[in-house]
């Protein structure tokens, strides 16, 4: 039984545990969680295997949750599977977690059973006033390995619906983002129904989320998620926005990465910074 998500530990004492030599890496390190620690007091890790984007964006984004987002409270939202496929064959080939082969009928009722937990999840976690008890609720969410997975399975869903309307946007010849064209520009990701084959059905089984991928995460979540990018201090990248021009309305959630491979999350803002 492996923890989703550790309990908190002073950011510096965490530091100091990892990065203990005198090497020019550990020496960056260093410098870049002291710049974390002036914003925030704690650290908590995520675990690490290849759904640790999914875990600690969906973790910062419940756990700060006041109301439900729109997108997930229009009438058609639980409807995204059928209409998807009426319109789009090759979504048959979706891989579901450890149940390869499923037939599509089946996989269409899944992954509406997987969205309507997220909105019932976030709608449920958004109502508690109390932070305490968020925070419990939290918690107790990603102790819940059956139901954790099933959340990320709908997130994949959602970032391949995201793709398929960046991508249609832009054969209609309306603008779109530039990491949409990044996205499609990929040898491997020239279309949704590759982003699907070589990306999608792959995350959480034998990889994680790219940079570009990041950025399609943000969009189907509509959050921005801003990554202290620890080896990357003292450059332009230090801190990075996914997507970096943001819509104003959008919630933040904040990640630290020392590598755009793992992620673990910041706690508690230091007072000043609240004020």
């Amino acid at each position: 039984y492996k923890l989703s998500v550790s309990p908190e530990m002073d950011i510096m004492e965490y530091c100091r545990k990892e990065w203990r030599g005198n090497t020019p890496v550990a020496k960056r390190m260093r410098k870049g969680y002291e710049a974390v620690a002036q914003k925030f007091a704690s650290i908590r890790r995520i675990r690490g295997d290849n759904y640790c984007a999914f875990r600690a964006t969906l973790f910062q984004a419940l756990s700060q949750a006041t109301q439900l987002p729109k997108w997930l409270q229009s009438e058609d939202f639980t409807m995204l599977p059928e209409n998807l496929l009426s319109k789009y064959d090759w979504i048959k080939q979706w891989q579901l977690k450890q149940k390869p082969g499923k037939k599509m009928g089946e996989i269409s009722d899944e992954i509406k059973e997987y969205l309507i937990l997220l909105r019932k999840k976030w709608k449920n976690i958004s109502e508690i006033k109390d932070p305490l008890e968020k925070q419990e609720a939290c918690d107790k969410l990603f102790k819940n390995e059956e139901e954790e997975y099933s959340l990320y399975e709908a997130l994949k869903f959602l970032m391949l619906n995201t793709a398929i309307e960046l991508y249609n946007a832009d054969k209609s010849g309306r603008r779109v983002p530039v990491f949409s064209w990044l996205l499609f520009a990929r040898d491997t990701s020239s279309n949704p129904c590759q982003l699907m084959h070589n990306h999608l059905n792959h995350i959480g089984h034998s990889g994680g989320l790219e940079q570009v991928e990041m950025f399609l995460l943000a969009y189907a979540l509509q959050y921005t998620i801003q990554v202290y990018r620890l080896y990357k201090y003292s450059t332009d990248e230090f801190i990075t926005l996914y997507p970096n021009d943001p819509e104003e309305d959008w919630p933040v959630v904040t990640l630290i990465t020392e590598d755009d491979r793992h992620y673990n999350i910041p706690v508690r803002m230091c007072q000043e910074t609240m004020l």
